[in-house]
């Protein structure tokens, strides 16, 4: 069965363990850093501009937003990281909050937004590793291809494949949240991810 991702509604925000949703609905984690997109991608893969809010200024996603797709899945906006204008305390408040969801077995794929300009960083290359230890699949989605000449998309996906240590089982999708290029190929694989359609 199909999902209609232009049928997305806003669940809740979950700013401690306790209010992470565990009614059996798979969930597909969105990971990213602050400043690579990742509410632009969200919104473009449901149709709609301001759904997943998009910060003025970085870093302005602090809890775990649920977003149910079509009655059957949930996309699950994690905090964006590696924002040097936080508070330590505030960094340390959202690294025990993606910790514990992370251990939480509720992970059903993982969704990480890179930007396709640029090498993955450190923080990536960690968060992809969270994503691996807990044993859930991944899909990486290169944004910001617009930005590319078309002589540069392949070599940077190769560089992303390899400074993140991909296996060839982990898709990597060139992506535009701006113009709307891999939407497509992004809705089919989450629909495999869950299990929805061939």
């Amino acid at each position: 069965m199909a999902v209609n991702f232009n049928k997305a509604e806003f669940v809740l925000s979950a700013v401690r363990p306790e209010g992470f949703v565990r009614d059996g609905l798979p969930q597909l984690a969105f990971a990213g850093r602050s400043n690579v997109g990742k509410s632009s991608v969200i919104n473009r893969l449901v149709g709609r501009k301001n759904f997943a809010r998009v910060g003025a200024s970085p870093g302005k996603t602090t809890q775990i937003n649920y977003f149910c797709i079509d009655q059957q899945l949930y996309l699950v906006d994690l905090p964006g990281y590696g924002y040097a204008k936080v508070s330590k305390a505030e960094r340390e408040r959202w690294g025990r909050l993606m910790e514990a969801y992370f251990a939480s077995g509720l992970i059903t794929w993982g969704v990480m937004i890179v930007d396709a300009r640029h090498k993955p960083t450190a923080d990536d290359v960690t968060m992809v590793r969270w994503f691996q230890d807990t044993g859930c699949p991944l899909i990486v989605a290169a944004n910001k291809l617009d930005k590319l000449k078309k002589s540069e998309i392949e070599p940077n996906l190769l560089r992303i494949r390899e400074t993140l240590s991909l296996g060839e089982e982990t898709p990597v999708v060139p992506f535009s949240a701006e113009k709307g290029d891999g939407r497509e190929e992004l809705h089919r694989l989450l629909e495999q991810a869950v299990g929805g359609t061939d």
